[in-house]
């Protein structure tokens, strides 16, 4: 078994850096059209299950429509997340865990193909500033400890040359980006791809709002 799992925040929570530009309600909705794009190339991967994780109902709702396995958070913050998705996928003998951050709405399945698709036992997709990762792949799941957030990039590689694992980096730019402030917005705005966040980022009319902010 390979999984493919998305760690989503308690929807009151999620994009705390976009409340200068969005309302709670807005940031909320924006947090689910990211995680149906992001659905959109999961489930779409061939060999692959997709699972998500989240202490958010509504969240998990959306994840069991789409077909994903849907996983209660029962541990606060994405590193209880991520242990638990670790003994989940132990338990159910999975070889191979993927976990890909939701707030890269600009991934494609063939992008994410190509990085699932890349040889050895530590996979990285780093983050557009090098810093965090937006994609840590695992063979077996517990091969290394996992990190994210700022300079979990640098301690993912640190860990797995301490253990002497080769370690892949797959730098696309559709795994790089990650939405997390309000000039990522524009991004998406300008992408060729007319995903769901696009769609909900025009309803909102963000390219006009953020012009009159700026």
């Amino acid at each position: 078994m390979r999984v493919i799992a998305l760690p989503v925040k308690s929807l009151d929570e999620a994009k705390s850096r976009l409340g200068s530009v969005l309302t709670p309600f807005e940031r909320a909705a924006l947090t689910l059209a990211m995680l149906e794009d992001v659905l959109d190339a999961t489930l779409a991967v061939s060999g692959w299950e997709t699972w998500v994780i989240s202490p958010d109902e509504a969240v998990l709702e959306v994840a069991s429509v789409r077909g994903a396995l849907s996983l209660a958070e029962e541990r606060p913050a994405l590193a209880g997340a991520t242990a638990q998705l670790e003994e989940e996928a132990l338990s159910r003998g999975a070889g191979s865990l993927a976990i890909l951050l939701p707030d890269t709405p600009l991934v494609t399945a063939a992008a994410l193909t190509t990085a699932l698709q890349t040889l050895g036992p530590v996979i990285l997709a780093p983050s557009t500033d090098d810093s965090g990762t937006n994609l840590l792949v695992r063979r077996p799941p517990t091969v290394i400890q996992a990190w994210f957030g700022r300079d979990s990039f640098r301690r993912h590689l640190q860990a797995a040359a301490e253990v002497a694992l080769p370690t892949a980096v797959v730098e696309l730019s559709e795994l790089s980006f990650d939405l997390d402030r309000p000039d990522d917005i524009l991004t998406v705005l300008k992408a060729r791809a007319r995903g769901r966040t696009q769609e909900v980022c025009r309803e909102f009319h963000m390219r006009a709002r953020l012009a009159t902010r700026a």
